[in-house]
């Protein structure tokens, strides 16, 4: 198709919307003149589509319901017709009759698909065997000025259910979320699911008695990961402040101020790209746990997230993808060095940093000359290694130039007590048995900021308000980062960031 027919086509599909519109609201007028009014401020439903179908019994009883949702097909038959409307729990069929609802009939051929209404009636059964509701009463509660993309559906010869037309465009659905969830009854199943995860988690973790609590998104001094931050300005106290990157740092604080064990639900932001696994405002839950270290928080992992996976899908393993991830315990643990050398054949331990440059030159690893050694392991690892371990999996004892905030590790020199779970080719959790040091910590922060000093604009910055807090003490302590988006996608078989979150991050849409 050249550029012309392109254009002519689009002219044609607006020209066509505009007018489906425009009928919309002439309907609408319609309305208003005989005294209908199209958004009324309530309705009693007493009933959900679901449980009217289940609750329906062939007894010859008759049992009256009152129901309200979203009309999504319609068929006309003279003096009787029939409509689906949707709610919350799925569709239920409405037949519709001249001689019960009288002038009311006539009016409901100013209804359209996506219009609202409620229904009162009695539920009985087809000649084709559908439980149904026979409408006594209607009410129009919102008239749709726009139309639906319906999805169509048919059975065909062999009985299989066949979808055509359907509102598939990734970018409209991300853009339009809204009409999203309306055709497309599955993306509104992965949301669910989304909340009963979030349900497992806060009530796995209440049963273990910590404390669930909040810490500052805008902050004067951001830390606790390697990102850069987006700023903003507040205007009364003339600062600029950051958008916090993680909350790392303001949970410790707490740890310090006496609690045993506190954990966040927390929106991140990250001034960062954007692919698959990365949207620049996500969720993380973080977890600190006091007088625990990293191999406790291994076994706690494995508990906690076996124990969310049966909570929402009544099961250990699924298919993701191509591939059954079982996530029941135990899982396999190896050191970072020995997966870098089981994948790559180099053993990268002890190496400087202009060797380590050149094995990943060698690697065809893309690094920025001043990244610093424990940036380049990462890249290393994150393009050769990560991709390659689908089980769920800890990685463990990273070096130390990688982790400025994790203990130096008890037995292993240059090297500290960390941990991440990596599950189908991407890190789902980040683990530390906390530094608690304050002199270690400050020379740590001063070492970030020699990266900063070198163009590295992800190095920690050195917070000195921190670093008070751990001089008062701070017991050892066990910390965990688990990213919620990623852990959604992998318990619902999604496999973009976007699919999980109602409204993603996008470009202008002008």
């Amino acid at each position: 198709m050249d550029v012309n027919q392109q254009l002519s086509t689009e002219q044609s599909h607006h020209e066509e919307l505009n007018e489906l519109m425009l009928r919309r609201r002439v309907e609408l007028d319609e309305l208003v003149k005989k005294n209908i009014d199209p958004y009324p401020y309530n309705y009693n439903r007493t009933d959900y589509s679901q449980e009217v179908i289940l609750n329906f019994k062939d007894d010859g009883s008759q049992h009256n319901v009152s129901v309200a949702g979203r009309i999504m097909s319609i068929r006309r038959m003279g003096k009787a017709s029939f409509c689906h409307i949707q709610d919350t729990e799925g569709k239920i069929q409405v037949y519709l009759k001249h001689d019960d609802l009288g002038e009311a009939y006539e009016l409901f051929k100013l209804l359209d698909i996506g219009d609202i209404i409620g229904v009162e009636g009695f539920v009985f059964r087809t000649k084709l065997g559908e439980v149904s509701i026979h409408a006594r009463r209607y009410e129009v509660l919102a008239k749709s000025l726009r139309p639906f993309p319906i999805v169509k559906e048919k059975i065909d010869e062999q009985g299989n259910r066949v979808v055509y037309d359907p509102f598939s465009d990734k970018e409209l659905r991300y853009r339009q979320r809204y009409v999203d969830l309306v055709v497309n009854e599955k993306v509104r199943d992965v949301f669910i699911k989304r909340t009963r995860l979030l349900q497992s988690i806060r009530g796995f973790l209440d049963s273990h008695g910590y404390l669930e609590v909040e810490t500052p998104i805008l902050q004067s001094m951001y830390g606790g990961a390697f990102a850069r931050p987006f700023v903003t300005h507040h205007n009364a106290l003339d600062v600029d402040l950051f958008l916090r990157i993680a909350d790392e740092l303001y949970l410790k604080r707490l740890i310090v101020g006496g609690f045993d064990g506190v954990y966040e639900f927390a929106k991140d932001f990250r001034n960062e790209g954007m692919d698959r696994s990365h949207n620049p405002e996500f969720s993380m839950l973080e977890l600190y746990v006091a007088y625990k270290d990293y191999f406790w928080m291994m076994d706690f992992v494995e508990e906690l997230i076996s124990t969310a996976a049966v909570d929402v899908n009544g099961v250990t393993s699924w298919k993701v993808g191509e591939h059954e991830i079982e996530f029941r315990s135990p899982w396999k643990r190896i050191p970072m060095f020995d997966a870098i050398r089981e994948y790559t054949g180099y053993d990268l331990s002890g190496k400087e940093e202009a060797e380590l440059l050149s094995i990943a030159k060698k690697l065809h690893i893309e690094v920025e000359p001043n990244a610093g050694s424990g940036v380049i392991i990462d890249e290393i690892f994150s393009e050769l290694v990560e991709p390659e371990l689908i089980q769920p999996t800890f990685i463990i004892d990273y070096p130390i130039e990688m982790s400025p905030l994790a203990k130096k590790h008890r037995s292993k020199p240059g090297l500290v007590e960390r941990f991440e779970v990596i599950v189908n080719g991407q890190e789902l959790c980040n683990a530390f048995s906390e530094l608690n040091d304050p002199l270690d910590q400050r020379q740590r922060f001063e070492e970030q900021m020699k990266l900063r000093a070198k163009g590295n604009e992800e190095a920690q910055v050195l917070d000195e308000d921190y670093l008070r807090a751990l001089e008062y003490g701070m017991p050892p302590t066990a910390g965990l980062g688990i990213g919620i988006d990623r852990l959604t996608m992998l318990f619902t078989n999604q496999d973009s960031i976007r699919d999980v979150i109602f409204f993603p991050q996008m470009k202008p849409e002008h």
